[in-house]
């Protein structure tokens, strides 16, 4: 999957440069050359660490586009403020139709704050219209029952881009939620084990 690709290269970019300029600080005996770089060095050795983390991201990606086709979907609500329905950590939210029951929406949730920083500028109360307009349409992989992938579209209609997984954090009475009660099936639910998914109880 060619975001996998990128993601390893970027780590490997961001790696040969903090080398590169740590490489060139040893070399160079000037010692205004030291406060020039260092911040540079650590900045890069920064954005290396950082994009170790996007990797289990990408390849969970890469799972959800071989189990789940892309689909358009407009006017998806969202919001960055606590969905009362969720539970845990939450950074943002949409809310997806139920595969089962069109007229039922259920919410899934950026589960951390690693590079949503895009999505979160167009989904604050403050944003501007023109911001807002960017996810009015979105792209969606998955089933909202167990996970996804919302990514933007693009103005020329190619791949969308800006790509990233959310997850099904809804509670249920006693702390279970019942995958029957969202109108799962058998075939749904193996579909989602397929992705990583481990769903509480049929």
């Amino acid at each position: 999957m060619k975001y996998v690709t990128i993601s390893v290269a970027t780590f490997l970019g961001w790696l040969a440069i903090c080398f590169g300029l740590l490489a060139a600080l040893v070399s160079l005996s000037f010692p205004g050359f030291t406060v020039l770089l260092v911040p540079f060095i650590i900045y890069s050795f920064y954005r290396a660490f950082i994009q170790v983390f996007s990797f289990p991201s990408a390849l969970r990606m890469r799972r959800i586009l071989r189990v789940y086709p892309w689909s358009v979907v407009g006017g998806a609500p969202f919001g960055l403020t606590k969905h009362p329905e969720v539970l845990g950590r939450q950074y943002g939210w949409f809310e997806f139709p139920n595969p089962a029951r069109s007229e039922e929406r259920l919410p899934v949730v950026f589960p951390n704050h690693l590079q949503v920083g895009w999505w979160h500028r167009r989904m604050a109360p403050r944003a501007t219209p023109e911001l807002k307009a960017q996810i009015d349409t979105v792209w969606f992989a998955g089933d909202p029952r167990f996970i996804g992938l919302v990514a933007a579209p693009r103005a020329d209609g190619a791949m969308p881009r800006r790509m990233h997984v959310l997850h099904q954090q809804m509670g249920a009475e006693g702390g279970r939620r019942s995958l029957a009660d969202w109108g799962a099936t058998a075939e749904d639910i193996e579909r989602g084990r397929r992705v990583g998914i481990r769903p509480a109880r049929p």
